[in-house]
């Protein structure tokens, strides 16, 4: 069944220890770490750093926008996001609100430090191609109003421990980003079917070689088991060690 809802619960990669927190925060502070603030579902964004932390206060000082109009945008919103990548790791977190304050004579923005955020390492959220002499699936079970189901089967391009890949050749899964997918099947080499909850996080259209357009979407895995976690790392080392032997002229 598909949802709209966004988790913020999504994955063994997030911290909610206040003390890592602050320190990771007030690190990227002192080492002038660029962020990207998100608004609107990602369709607004800008580039910011954080000016202070204020523990005691609970809160973030953040560069403002460059434009009024934006600053507006931001403050309005219930939802901001923010990305970063620091030491080679991804860092994202969200807060509900903003609002406008002045730090050293200019223009910024007070947001709450937030309750918890998501700290991948890059061998993490990885991508590893899957073999294309024998395609791998995954397939979705999707709920209609009436109640009944059906059943869209898609190609698995690529998997890492945060999401998979997938090509839509017959254009039926809708594009909507940040819909949420609660029964899917992802099928791995070794005749392993995992069940998986995805969340489309981008699609695009692709025009293969013979003329034809398909759909490629970037899924991430939502409340992932641990079980299953392990499953998909498992299967991401068999894949590794299957290409390096390739590569090295020993398969």
């Amino acid at each position: 069944m598909a949802t709209q809802n966004q988790t913020d619960d999504d994955s063994p990669f997030r911290v909610h220890s206040r003390r890592e927190i602050v320190s990771l925060l007030t690190s990227m502070m002192e080492k002038n770490q660029l962020l990207s603030l998100l608004i609107k579902g990602g369709s607004e964004s800008v580039i910011t750093s954080i000016l202070e932390v204020d523990e005691d206060d609970g809160a973030l000082i953040i560069d403002a926008a460059p434009s009024t109009m934006l600053n507006e945008s931001i403050v309005a919103s219930n939802r901001i996001a923010f990305e970063a990548l620091y030491n080679s790791i991804r860092i994202t977190f969200v807060v509900d609100k903003a609002r406008k304050v002045e730090y050293q004579n200019r223009p910024a923005l007070r947001i709450d430090i937030p309750a918890s955020l998501v700290r991948l390492q890059r061998r993490e959220y990885f991508r590893i191609p899957t073999p294309i002499a024998k395609p791998l699936r995954c397939t979705f079970r999707i709920t209609q109003p009436d109640g009944s189901f059906i059943t869209i089967v898609t190609l698995l391009n690529n998997i890492s421990a945060g999401g998979v890949g997938i090509t839509d050749e017959k254009k039926i899964l809708p594009t909507t980003q940040g819909v949420i997918y609660e029964d899917c099947q992802l099928e791995l080499s070794d005749n392993t079917l995992v069940s998986v909850k995805l969340q489309i996080r981008d699609c695009k259209e692709f025009k293969m070689t013979n003329g034809k357009t398909v759909n490629r979407f970037g899924c991430q895995f939502i409340d992932i088991p641990r079980a299953v976690l392990g499953a998909i790392q498992r299967f991401i080392t068999k894949l590794e060690r299957e290409q390096n032997a390739k590569a090295s002229g020993m398969m």
